[in-house]
């Protein structure tokens, strides 16, 4: 697949996911919501890898992506999860718009990847201010909304540290490989969570959350994750987070529309100073680069 396709295709599903989230812990709580997807997500990625007979590699550095592909889908999911309780949909993805930012941050001290230039830092304070106006936005929905962005937050830090550390291993694998390992780490996770803090079956489930949970588990879990570390394989850590340019607005327009989210102006200014120093972050760097070539050719 050529990598603008990917670049799209995981847009769409990332806009999309943060409202399938919701619908998909009506009914059965968001623990079972988040477990049913991966479960199922495994079990339809090693039906798909047995059919085109991809391999699952066993080596050290194999076993070691599968524990950082692993730590992000169960540690970051699970919070998003949880948070997506009390705040809207739309946040979700806007509060993940800052993952460039921590990204480049890992990046830099794992990788030693491109640096902070003054840009971006500019960046990563606009960044700040916009987590600001958005968490003074969530004063109105009270108490609990604090403590949800806050958990988004949290799945922010451990989905980057996830996607730098199978950067870092650098095993080569086959993007399907790196899925199929890292659900086969995370949903057993999630089944003991699961069982230890809930443990109930619902007795029904509205259509709409089983059909998000279906969603989530085909797009969501297997395509969404392959095209992730198909991307992440073959571009920089933090270029492939640049994904969260686009997201949080159309995740917020389709929460509007097909959920009733309120949007004020403060979640659009929050919105806005946040994706303004996304791109201060990264075109900061391409900027830093070229000054000293224009100086030379003069």
């Amino acid at each position: 697949m050529s990598i603008p396709a990917a670049f799209v295709a995981v847009i769409l599903i990332w806009s999309t996911t943060p409202l399938a989230i919701q619908w998909s812990g009506q009914g059965g709580g968001y623990l079972f919501g988040v477990t049913a997807r991966m479960v199922a997500g495994a079990l339809l990625c090693g039906l798909v890898m047995l059919v085109l007979r991809v391999a699952l590699p066993l080596h050290r550095d194999a076993l070691r992506t599968y524990a950082a592909a692993g730590m992000g889908i169960f540690g970051a999911m699970i919070c998003v999860y949880w948070g997506a309780q009390f705040i809207p949909s739309g946040w979700i993805s806007v509060l993940f718009g800052l993952t460039p930012m921590v990204t480049g941050g890992f990046a830099l001290w794992w990788l030693q990847e491109e640096g902070f230039t003054p840009f971006r830092i500019l960046g990563l304070v606009l960044g700040l201010l916009g987590l600001l106006v958005l968490f003074g936005s969530g004063a109105t929905l009270g108490g609990q909304a604090l403590f949800g962005a806050v958990a988004v937050l949290v799945s922010v830090v451990l989905h980057s540290l996830s996607a730098v550390w199978v950067k870092r291993v650098g095993a080569n694998l086959p993007a399907m490989a790196v899925t199929g390992g890292g659900l086969l780490v995370a949903a057993p996770a999630y089944l003991v969570c699961w069982w230890l803090f809930d443990g109930r079956l619902p007795e029904e489930l509205p259509l709409r959350t089983l059909g998000s949970i279906a969603y989530l588990s085909v797009f969501g879990s297997v395509l969404g994750f392959m095209l992730y570390y198909y991307l992440l394989r073959h571009v920089e850590a933090g270029k492939t987070a640049l994904i969260t340019l686009v997201t949080p607005v159309l995740a917020l327009l389709l929460g509007a529309a097909l959920n009733a989210e309120h949007l004020g102006w403060k979640v659009w200014l929050g919105t806005l100073l946040i994706l303004t120093g996304l791109a201060c972050h990264y075109w900061g760097g391409r900027v830093s680069v070229r000054m000293p070539l224009a100086g030379k050719e003069e």
